[in-house]
């Protein structure tokens, strides 16, 4: 987070951290003069990895497109490498699928014929 803050800062923008908001990103950032404003999601990896967004987050970047901006912070660890991405569902994300609830039937607990 604290790297692109930093690089919306350098940029001349003016960054707000909302990230405990659950927005489906974590940075609102505004363009001084303009009032053009960008909706960052962070993803930060120690080395270089994978990136997934949660559904909120692909959610969003669909209905903000090019004002949604994923920034990727590889080498978080070492020496850290932003990488910023308008649009990023444009590209092609795979979903994951993840186990949520585990059912069983009644027969099994011994109380249906």
């Amino acid at each position: 987070m604290e790297e692109a803050m930093r690089y919306e800062r350098k940029r001349g923008w003016i960054p707000e951290d909302v990230s405990a908001e659950d927005r489906g990103f974590d940075i609102l950032s505004r363009h001084p003069e303009s009032g053009t404003v960008r909706f960052i999601e962070v993803k930060g990896r120690a080395g270089v990895g994978p990136v997934a967004l949660t559904s909120n987050e692909y959610k969003t970047a669909e209905r903000l497109r090019t004002d949604y901006w994923l920034y990727a912070v590889f080498d978080c660890a070492t020496t850290p490498r932003l990488l910023p991405l308008q649009d990023p569902v444009r590209l092609s994300w795979e979903p994951i699928v993840q186990i949520e609830h585990y059912r069983i039937e009644p027969q099994q607990l011994g109380g249906g014929t």
